[in-house]
């Protein structure tokens, strides 16, 4: 496994113009030879988006795989790519929600979705004024891939949290306005742990709550991370707050913002999203659906 992963790492150094090169044969035994998860993204986009044409849907479908072969070669180079390089391929937006929330004492919730390339908001702990960054994963089965990817998480300063451990991280440390924790929030909750659900996509969705019991609990600030691939290789990041509509958040009502602004998002530009995992696999076991999420976001 070592010897791979030093192979992984001499790969990772290439340039990523000539990393792009493997992406694009990586799209051609994804899409056309070993037509991976093929069924999967074909369904997934047409329940998604009823209205499309099969033309469209298969259109949507090629650039779908194009851009997840980029994301698989820009995941390798953010192994070794420098802070100046994600500088220059990143930018970031109205960092002022950054600025605002260490004035005002708070700490700061970012939530993201699976749009093309999360891997690239690592350099923002280099940015914001607050003394602590966590980015928020899933622990991995395999031991050597948990701690290289924990590594990958903690570049450039941030203090990766495994998923179980960052509500508690949270209620245990004081909300002084130090600490940003970054969850890529649309995540598909464990079947034991599907309690609500909304209309997401057209779709009957299963949501993560574990952020949204947090707005009800402690006075945070919640900021949408909107992800905008604007060519090859280069992103736009916009942070968003988003405010409660009263004095204070009610329960669900920052997991159903969220779901909108990430919709709006999607539709913008539905290829950059992530089709190819089962999203909608436990819509069965929701027991609480709510149909008013459409109107959530003012």
């Amino acid at each position: 496994m070592t010897i791979l992963f030093r192979a992984f790492l001499v790969l990772s150094r290439l340039p990523l113009a000539l990393l792009y090169i493997i992406s694009d044969v990586i799209f051609l035994f994804s899409y056309s030879i070993l037509r991976y998860r093929r069924a999967v993204v074909r369904e997934n986009l047409k329940k998604s988006f009823p209205e499309k044409e099969e033309q469209e849907i298969r259109k949507i479908e090629r650039k779908f795989y194009l851009n997840f072969s980029d994301y698989i070669v820009e995941t390798f180079k953010s192994f070794t790519i420098s802070y100046t390089e994600l500088r220059v391929r990143v930018q970031h937006l109205n960092q002022q929600v950054f600025e605002d929330a260490k004035n005002e004492n708070k700490n700061v919730i970012l939530l993201a979705g699976h749009i093309f390339n999360w891997e690239f908001y690592s350099a923002l702990a280099k940015m914001v004024p607050q003394k602590n960054t966590f980015p928020v994963y899933r622990k991995v089965q395999n031991g050597f891939w948990e701690n290289e990817i924990k590594k990958l998480r903690n570049r450039f300063g941030n203090q990766a949290l495994e998923a179980k451990e960052v509500i508690r991280h949270i209620f245990r440390n004081p909300n002084d306005g130090e600490s940003v924790y970054m969850f890529v929030a649309d995540q598909t909750p464990h079947i034991s742990e599907v309690t609500y659900g909304l209309n997401f996509l057209n779709q009957r969705t299963p949501a993560f709550v574990g952020y949204d019991k947090l707005s009800t609990r402690m006075d945070l600030v919640f900021v949408f991370c909107e992800m905008k691939k604007v060519k090859r290789g280069f992103y736009q990041i916009n942070y968003h707050r988003i405010y409660p509509d009263g004095e204070r958040f009610v329960e669900h009502e920052v997991v159903k913002k969220f779901h909108h602004l990430l919709e709006n998002t999607i539709n913008k530009r539905p290829d950059n999203y992530l089709w190819s995992h089962r999203r909608w696999k436990y819509q069965d076991a929701i027991k609480n659906f709510d149909i008013s999420h459409q109107n959530a976001v003012k």
